[in-house]
């Protein structure tokens, strides 16, 4: 009998919150290992992707500030690469103890994941996707003072670098990702929205996708039965924060259109999150997506979860 494939998108914030030390964000991932062995004892195959937001913006800080002729400084693309390998070791060991411990024998693997854009994408004149640490506006001011970056405000958090983010056109290596599902391999992937690169040629550019896109690209080329995006919240809601705000149970593609054009979902938050949802049920129109919090993983498959995103009513 063939499994349910899931693909369940990680946000980067769920790995790393305040402390960016490797122990801190491993034992977030400990936590959230527990959450994703749930989901294989009641027998789903897993494809997981994460992002790496605050990870990469980090490491860039790091590349930059001991750049030099002898070690010059690593570029964007290839930080992203550098971030897919950490997160992806550090998820694939935390979820070989927790299913040792569950007494459940699987393999694991993580792939280095390249995700294809356009190099024509306006993204690349618009750079929206914050990464990086959350800083006052007074200091990123200062930053912007002194070299070519750009800080913006980002859903009342605090200011963060931000890049292009390009949407992702097809995902290189979709093919093998289907073969490791159909091998029943638990797959991490995708990581930190893929190495965006262009062209037949596969050359690296300056920028970071988002990973809910190309959570939803993987999701639909590798005809997973169902994708899920994990968010801090358990549902998505419209008027958020206002005294009539309002939890969505269960929500069709054309009622969360007529939202976004309210203006209901706070971009670079919520907003990228219903898009992706959205499109994914568009390619996959008898399947749906879910969002929902992490801690909501042990209800699938015996109670509503999230928000569900179908096609129609």
């Amino acid at each position: 009998m063939k499994k349910t494939t899931i693909v369940i998108a990680l946000g980067g914030n769920a790995i790393l919150s305040k402390d960016a030390s490797s122990q801190a964000q491993q034992k977030a991932l400990t936590y959230t290992a527990k959450q994703l062995v749930k989901l294989i004892q009641k027998g789903y195959q897993l494809v997981i992707s994460h992002g790496n937001g605050p990870q990469v913006g980090n490491l860039l800080i790091q590349q930059q500030a001991t750049d030099s002729k002898e070690n010059p400084a690593m570029p964007l693309d290839t930080c992203v690469a550098m971030t897919q390998g950490s997160i992806g070791y550090w998820l694939e060991n935390a979820l070989a103890k927790e299913l040792n411990d569950a007494g459940i024998k699987k393999e694991i693997a993580t792939l280095v994941t390249q995700v294809i854009v356009s190099e024509n994408d306006p993204a690349f004149d618009n750079p929206t996707k914050p990464i990086g640490p959350f800083l006052t506006k007074e200091a990123a001011q200062i930053i912007m003072s002194e070299n070519n970056t750009l800080y913006k405000e980002d859903a009342g958090r605090g200011w963060r670098k931000v890049v292009p983010s390009p949407k992702p056109i097809s995902i290189q290596e979709h093919e093998v990702i289907k073969t490791m599902i159909k091998h029943d391999i638990i797959t991490i992937c995708g990581g930190g929205g893929g190495i965006p690169v262009t062209s037949n040629e596969l050359i690296g550019v300056e920028a970071v996708i988002d990973k809910d896109f190309s959570s939803e690209k993987i999701a639909e080329l590798a005809d997973a039965d169902l994708f899920v995006i994990l968010t801090g919240v358990e549902n998505v809601a419209i008027n958020f924060g206002k005294e009539n705000e309002q939890q969505l149970k269960q929500v069709t593609i054309k009622q969360l259109e007529e939202y976004i054009k309210q203006g209901q979902f706070e971009p670079g938050s919520m907003l990228p999150k219903v898009e992706a949802a959205i499109q994914y049920v568009k390619a996959k129109p008898a399947n749906k997506a879910i969002i929902t919090s992490l801690e909501k993983l042990s209800d699938f498959g015996e109670h509503e979860v999230g928000t569900e995103v179908i096609f129609e009513g």
